[in-house]
């Protein structure tokens, strides 16, 4: 797993030195209040060197074969909150709560960690609304890439590859039980319109 971890992370920052983004809608962005940082699961090596280096919190699911991408993440300045959509969910959950209300931005992949691919599930929504945060959805798509054979073809950046972000208006969520499929809904659509525009 470390070596993996270790592997992963060094062919990442060796690849992201040689990557020419574009970034569009960065005035949405702001680091003067936690964030809910939301995005597709493929989309995981390029997002992590992208945000780099801010103590973003992330979810690192406590299956083995997640181990060594919560290892990479980590190496990448990021904290990691032990737990996922099949196990161990409803602690991670709380650790991330926690964090965000101390003042720290989180990160969820909304369709991880096993799918279906490009289908959000309510993790970001449930966290926004319990820790008072807004989410911050954007995409982030590859010119040229490699695609892994997983469940959802994680995409690894090649040299020299072209970066496009796309960040949209950070969304509020009222804390509100009963609203909870609608609010995903809602980010499931943003979530799409933005894919299309990166891509």
């Amino acid at each position: 797993i470390r070596a993996a971890g270790l592997l992963l992370y060094w062919l990442i920052r060796f690849i992201g030195a040689t990557l020419r983004f574009e970034v569009h809608g960065w005035e949405h962005h702001t680091e003067a209040e936690p964030l809910v940082y939301s995005f597709w699961h493929n989309r995981i090596p390029i997002a992590t060197y992208f945000w780099r280096r801010r103590g973003i919190i992330v979810m690192s699911s406590q299956s083995f074969d997640s181990e060594y991408i919560a290892r990479f993440i980590q190496r990448f300045g990021y904290g990691a909150a032990k737990g996922s959509s099949t196990r161990g969910a409803r602690a991670g959950l709380i650790q991330m709560i926690r964090a965000v209300r101390a003042g720290k931005s989180a990160a969820f992949t909304v369709d991880g960690p096993r799918g279906p691919q490009y289908e959000a599930k309510p993790g970001a929504v449930m966290l926004a609304a319990k820790a008072g945060a807004a989410i911050l959805p954007f995409s982030i798509s590859l010119s040229r890439c490699w695609r892994l054979p997983s469940w959802d073809r994680l995409e690894i950046p090649k040299p020299f590859a072209r970066v496009t972000v796309v960040i949209g208006e950070r969304l509020y969520v009222p804390e509100d039980e009963g609203n909870a499929d609608v609010q995903r809904e809602r980010l499931q659509s943003v979530l799409e319109v933005l894919r299309a525009e990166s891509d």
